[in-house]
């Protein structure tokens, strides 16, 4: 029988004096539906998964993760865990761990490493950072939670200049399925060190990461808005001028269709427009030379690519700060032509009608497409640009927006790769097939087998699940 629908038999009941009992095991809290603080707990980025497990419990630190898990295992729980909740999968039924209490940073600038612990946000760690002169490779949004980011992978404003944020972690610190803390690097459990960066949360409850710093205090960067009248000259020229773009410099190209709201720059509000990121580690008269041909392909709405400091970096995305309800897909391209950028003016460009708030493609390359020594499970194979599209709304629109996600995904299929990213898999693509495609087979095998060995009951299976292998 399948581990991932297959209810333990023979567990201990949940009962209320069960649940007392772990309640005294943890400084965190420990909450059944109906208790008080039961929803802040289980509340979440992504507004349109809510959660409602079995039961939530507050880690206040890494001995409340191994009783919770302990707890999980000798009641047959499926495990969850939510840091910030931007890529959260629904958690019914399931024993949720909730990890916003683990908020220690520890900066060490002389060795260049911070450790983190399983519920900081990435601004925590930029600010901590910065004031040494070091900057992390931060994912674009500050709220995004800096151990699922990497664990994920990690595809940030500085990657093409560094790579992804997994090619450069020292050390984990996790609870496995048997509720012990581990802690594991390239020496000590490489195979799992190995599965852990790209796997996500399939091989445990990582409670701390450890990671390098760089040595970086400043940037050449910000957004040129075009409008969405020229959205197809624009996607056209920064496709083009992608092909010559030093390694130091990584962008990405996005429709947006920005709400009439206060929040919004005057400029932009209630239209479709074409957003440019930018994000140059050289001399910002460098980078003024280097981004020359795109201010010059139509006047900008909004011009705000300067020189900068690296606490600022979040403004180059400027994403949504407070929770949202959403739908979001990807793919993975192998190239960015004309004819590509046809077909999306066809299917998300001016007068379309596209429900999508969001349309993103960022640009791969330089140092993410080299592999890292140790190597991990990321790997995107000939794919030279990611596409992602979000579409905000409350679930009873979520049905029409999968009807056009799909639609749009088929009709961009001759210039995908087939693949996924994994940090960019929506709940509607984490099936088993879903998950499967989004590695190549010898990695996925590889996975399936690090996950028979560390975790054969697939407790950890509230997330992009990787099924167990079998032991043929």
């Amino acid at each position: 029988m399948n581990p991932r629908n297959n209810p333990a038999q023979g567990r201990t009941p949940v009962t209320e004096a069960a649940v007392a009992r772990l309640a005294a095991q943890t400084a965190g809290p420990v909450l059944l539906p109906g208790d008080d603080g039961y929803d802040a707990e289980c509340a979440s980025y992504n507004l349109a998964i809510p959660q409602q497990p079995a039961l939530v419990v507050g880690a206040a630190g890494a001995a409340d993760v191994q009783a919770a898990v302990r707890f999980a295992a000798e009641h047959g729980l499926p495990v969850g865990v939510l840091a910030t909740g931007h890529s959260a999968l629904p958690s019914d039924g399931a024993l949720l761990i909730t990890t916003r209490r683990m908020d220690g940073v520890v900066i060490d600038a002389e060795a260049r490493t911070a450790r983190v612990e399983a519920g900081v946000r990435w601004q925590q760690v930029v600010d901590a950072a910065t004031a040494h002169g070091l900057a992390p490779l931060n994912g674009a949004s500050p709220t995004v939670g800096a151990v699922s980011y990497t664990l994920g992978g990690g595809l940030g404003p500085i990657g093409r200049t560094f790579g992804f944020a997994s090619d450069h972690v020292h050390l984990i610190e996790i609870v496995t399925a048997d509720g012990e803390l581990r802690t594991v690097t390239a020496t000590d459990e490489p195979e799992l060190f190995w599965a852990l960066r790209g796997g996500k949360g399939n091989f445990g409850v990582v409670t701390a990461l450890e990671f390098a710093l760089f040595p970086v205090r400043r940037l050449y960067g910000g957004g040129l808005f075009f409008p969405g009248e020229q959205a197809a000259e624009v996607l056209k020229a920064w496709g083009r001028w992608t092909a010559g773009v030093p390694d130091e410099l990584t962008s990405s190209v996005a429709l947006l269709q920005l709400p009439p709201t206060p929040e919004v720059p005057e400029p932009l509000r209630g239209r479709l427009v074409a957003h440019v990121r930018i994000a140059y580690l050289g001399a910002a008269e460098e980078g003024e030379r280097l981004i020359a041909p795109l201010r010059a392909v139509t006047p900008t709405l909004i011009d705000s690519v300067t020189d900068m400091p690296y606490s600022a970096v979040g403004s180059i995305h400027a994403d949504p700060p407070t929770p949202i309800p959403f739908v979001d897909r990807s793919a993975l391209l192998r190239e960015f032509t004309p004819e590509l950028v046809d077909t999306i003016i066809a299917q998300a460009g001016p007068g379309t009608g596209s429900p999508l708030t969001v349309l993103e493609i960022r640009h791969l390359g330089g140092a993410l497409g080299r592999r890292p020594e140790p190597t991990n499970a990321i790997d995107l194979g000939d794919a030279a640009f990611t596409f992602y599209t979000v579409a905000i709304g409350g679930p009873d629109q979520a049905e029409a927006f999968q009807g056009y996600l799909t639609r749009l995904l088929q009709a961009i299929q001759p210039w995908s790769t087939g693949g996924r990213f994994v940090n960019f898999l929506g709940a509607s693509d984490a099936t088993a097939e879903g998950v499967q495609a989004t590695y190549p087979p010898q990695t996925y095998e590889r996975l399936a087998a690090i996950k028979r060995r560390s975790d054969p009951t697939n407790i950890f299976r509230v997330n992009h699940n990787i099924i167990p292998g079998s032991n043929e």
